[in-house]
């Protein structure tokens, strides 16, 4: 069932009764009914969850203005003040960002947090543009080019997300591709698991192994990070079972 929370602006997939014990949060470009699978295994265990449309994604509309992960975490933050308890919190990739900054900025709104397949450590090396994009941009900045020129250089040379996104949804992505979480890491202080598939070509395991040196958080057991065999990026759809399975563990 989809239903607005916070001041309207915000939808969500709604599945079971009582009180929402789980927030799931989608990555980038997707939309809550991502966790569609993960949230009918949770109902048949008796937990009630509410999958986000993140802003500008499935049915809620984009923000009105630009801004990464810590920018989202503040219009996510809302809707969770706004339930009945503390819940625990679920992120994949772009939604795990947000789940991140959400932990250690208001540790009053979650119980834990579960993140898959999350960019949580800012990139040390910068990829350079092709050489005819940053001549194209030399020549736009000195007015010598036109505006569509350098938007279709844009769309030629500029990743798939990149040229997938347009207006302000253009500018999150830029803007969430350059932000890092290692203050946030640091400051958690909820249990903060991480489950990675170990075929994962977006988000290598090993940037979880860097994450979790970071952490000083309670542990719901000696394992914070639970890699996945045979597993890839998307692991609330190739693993929702063991994912619907630990949410059950950390939220009991």
């Amino acid at each position: 069932m989809l239903r607005s929370f916070g001041d309207g602006t915000i939808f969500g997939e709604v599945a079971g009764d009582g009180p929402v014990e789980v927030v799931l949060l989608h990555g980038w470009a997707r939309r809550g009914r991502d966790f569609a699978a993960v949230q009918e295994l949770l109902v048949r265990r008796g937990v009630s969850s509410v999958a986000l449309d993140l802003p500008g994604f499935g049915s809620s509309p984009p923000p009105t203005v630009a801004g990464g992960a810590r920018l989202y975490a503040s219009l996510v933050a809302p809707v969770l003040a706004a339930l009945d308890r503390p819940v625990t919190l679920v992120g994949h990739s772009f939604g795990g960002r947000i789940a991140t900054v959400i932990a250690a900025d208001h540790p009053e709104l979650v119980t834990s947090v579960i993140v898959t397949g999350t960019p949580l450590l800012h990139s040390p090396v910068a990829v350079r543009s092709p050489r005819a994009y940053r001549l194209i941009r030399w020549l736009h900045q000195r007015g010598w080019l036109s505006d569509e020129r350098l938007e279709a250089a844009r769309h030629r040379y500029g990743s798939s997300d990149y040229r997938a996104a347009s207006g302000i949804v253009r500018d999150v992505l830029v803007a969430t591709v350059a932000e890092g979480y290692e203050d946030e890491l640091t400051r958690l202080d909820v249990p903060f698991i991480m489950l990675w598939g170990e075929l994962d070509t977006v988000v290598p395991v090993a940037v979880a192994e860097r994450a979790n040196e970071l952490l000083h958080t309670p542990d719901v057991d000696a394992r914070r990070l639970r890699v996945l065999k045979e597993v890839g990026h998307f692991v609330p759809n190739e693993a929702s079972g063991t994912l619907a399975d630990l949410i059950v563990e950390v939220a009991s």
